[in-house]
């Protein structure tokens, strides 16, 4: 169900776009682009000013399990382009009452209304520190849709973004408020399962999701972790 007015999905239909052959552009960027220019998300990411598509996967989610509140202190690891912090921005509404906002990159990324974007490294060993001062105490909700660059290799690329998604609990368990909840992009690929016996131990719900915006051809999921231990 949709969440401020505002539907998660596109809106609208769309002509099929066709991409003519163009010297110098491989098969593979040629479906690319073509797949780009007939993907309803992008079309609506654009119109409705998100900076990726990825932002309708965060909407999808939270209009779901709704752990986007008013008031809430978020943090965005790995936030560039921005997409995920534009959403939490609009559920979390800044300025509005205690609502804080803090994405971490260490991508430059233009200036988000509402939030602060820290130009760092969350593996950095004051990193914690910084951001639990920034959110003036513990954090509400911890976001990560990390991933790493694709190398072709089915089993490299789970590999690392499991190893991402590993990284950002381990950052989630230092800053999160008893009772916080995590969201992060994981990869099907077998070693899932070690992260998610991890996150059933700190969290009281956790549940494995694969959103709409999630394309069906790709392997991504997400976990959505509720109730933190503490």
């Amino acid at each position: 169900m949709a969440r401020n007015g505002k539907s998660s999905r596109p809106t609208g239909r769309r002509a099929t776009v066709r991409v003519k052959t163009a010297r110098g552009r491989t098969v593979s960027s040629q479906r690319w682009l073509q797949r780009q220019l007939n993907d309803p998300y992008v079309a609506e990411a654009k119109k409705r000013g998100y900076r990726s598509r990825a932002a309708f996967k965060l909407l999808q989610l939270d209009d779901q399990f709704r752990f986007l509140k008013p008031g809430f202190r978020v943090v965005d690891l790995g936030a560039a382009p921005g997409g995920w912090t534009q959403v939490a921005v609009e559920r979390v509404r800044p300025g509005r009452g205690t609502g804080i906002v803090i994405g971490i990159d260490t991508t430059p990324v233009e200036p988000i209304a509402g939030a602060t974007v820290l130009a760092k490294d969350f593996y950095d060993e004051d990193a914690p520190q910084v951001l639990t001062e920034a959110l003036a105490g513990q954090a509400d909700v911890v976001l990560s849709d990390m991933a790493a660059a694709a190398t072709g290799d089915p089993q490299i690329d789970h590999l690392r973004i499991m190893a991402l998604a590993e990284a950002a609990h381990d950052f989630a368990r230092q800053v999160l408020r008893p009772g916080g909840t995590f969201v992060a992009k994981v990869l099907r690929g077998g070693t899932e399962r070690g992260l998610l016996e991890q996150l059933k131990r700190d969290f009281a719900k956790v549940r494995h999701v694969k959103p709409a915006a999630s394309r069906a051809d790709s392997a991504e999921m997400y976990v959505v972790a509720t109730g933190f231990r503490g």
